[in-house]
This record gives C-alpha cells, sequence and structure tokens, in this order.
C-alpha cells in the first residue's frame, strides 16, 4: 500500500469519525433540548400551581374576613334589637309600676285588696303565730280589716285563729318624682313565721314582678313577633 491509499484511508476514518461525532452532538443536543423543554414545563407548572395555591389562599382569607365581618355586624344588629326591646319591656314594666302607686288612693278599694292580700298570706304561710308589716301609712287601714281577714282564714284553711302582730318596723313609703331611686313600695303587706324562716312578701310590687316575669314571653310574643316574622 502506497502513501496515497494511506492517506486515503486516514481521510475516510477522520470523515467517519467527525461524522459520528457529529451525530452524537447532535443527539445529546436534541436530548438536552428536550430535556430543558421538559424541565422548563415542570418549572412552569410549578409556578403556576404556587400561583393558584396563594390565590386560592388569598381568597380563603378574604372570604373567612368577610364572613366574620359578616358576624360581627349581625351580633351587633341583634344585640341592639333585643336591647330595643328590652327598653321597650322595662317602659312597659316601670308604666306598670306608675299605676300601681295610684291603687292605694282608692280607700275602699284598697281596704279590700289589702284584706285579700293578708288572708292570701295566712294560707301560704300556714302559721299559728305571725309578723305582719306594712307601710306605715297603711297601718290604721290594717288594724281595720286583719281582724276579719284573720276570720276568713279560719274558715277557709279550718284551723285555729292565727296570732297576727303588726310590726313597729314598717315597708317603705311610695315612690316619688323627686327621689326615684331610694327603696320604696306601692301598697301590700310582708308577713312571716314567728321566727323569720318563712316569709311570703305579698305587696304590689312584689305581684307586679311575680305576674311580669311569669307573661314575660307572652308580652315578648305579642310585641316582636312581627319582627321575626
Amino acid at each position: 500500500m502506497n502513501d496515497t491509499d494511506v492517506s486515503k484511508q486516514i481521510q475516510q476514518m477522520v470523515r467517519f469519525i467527525r461524522q459520528e461525532a457529529e451525530e452524537k452532538a447532535n443527539e445529546i443536543s436534541v436530548s438536552a433540548e428536550e430535556e430543558f423543554q421538559i424541565e422548563k414545563l415542570q418549572l412552569v407548572e410549578a409556578e403556576k400551581k404556587k400561583v393558584r395555591q396563594e390565590y386560592e389562599r388569598k381568597t380563603k382569607q378574604v372570604e373567612v374576613r368577610k364572613k366574620i365581618e359578616y358576624s360581627v355586624q349581625l351580633n351587633a344588629s341583634r344585640i341592639k334589637v333585643l336591647q330595643a326591646q328590652d327598653d321597650v319591656v322595662s317602659g312597659m314594666k316601670e308604666s306598670a309600676s306608675k299605676a300601681l302607686v295610684k291603687i292605694s288612693g282608692d280607700k275602699n278599694n284598697y281596704k279590700k285588696l289589702l284584706k285579700g292580700l293578708i288572708v292570701q298570706s295566712l294560707v301560704r304561710l300556714k302559721e299559728p303565730s305571725v309578723l305582719l308589716r306594712c307601710r306605715e301609712m297603711d297601718v290604721s287601714v290594717v288594724k281595720s280589716v286583719v281582724e276579719d281577714a284573720k276570720r276568713e282564714y279560719t274558715e277557709k284553711a279550718k284551723v285555729r285563729t292565727p296570732n297576727v302582730t303588726i310590726d313597729n318596723v314598717h315597708l317603705p313609703p311610695p315612690p316619688t318624682h323627686s327621689d326615684p331611686h331610694r327603696p320604696s313600695c306601692s301598697g301590700g303587706v310582708v308577713l312571716a313565721s314567728e321566727d323569720g324562716k318563712i316569709v311570703c312578701e305579698n305587696t304590689l310590687d312584689a305581684r307586679l314582678d311575680v305576674v311580669f316575669r311569669q307573661k314575660l314571653p307572652e308580652i315578648r310574643k305579642q310585641l316582636f313577633s312581627k319582627m321575626g316574622a
């Protein structure tokens, strides 16, 4: 083999190696591009996912804040409504309390009322000896009816006539506009057992409190049922 043939073979080998290298380089380049595109797509999707999650998180935060604000406003409104209702009910009771003062002004009817209250208290206590307390201004009226009240109680309860002692300590006087916060009593009586362990408070104010508590659900229903509809 001469030098020319050797040279040709070398050139062929060089071309073959170069071609192989170029093909391999192309394969590497294509593979790298594919990997790059895949990685880029994954990164983009990952970022998109982060953005979506962040958006959802902030959206939920906004919704939660809105719900909290709505709940706070709703509770505040309910409290205002309840306060307004309480003011109306309290106003009714105050008006009723003012009307009680006028009852003792009707002497004949008040005398009958006091007798009935004493009888009712004796029936409740069922004690042989009791202490009766009334307003100072009612002492004379109480004295005038206490014997009749004892007789009526004795007939009703079928017991011996009880001993009723009118207390020297008196219930407070009627309420006045000048000092509305001082203790007051619109009328009626308080009876207690001799040892003071059993007490029957039968004043007009106490009876109003009892009736008002009992009738409060009905009063609220009549006043405010249309508001809830």
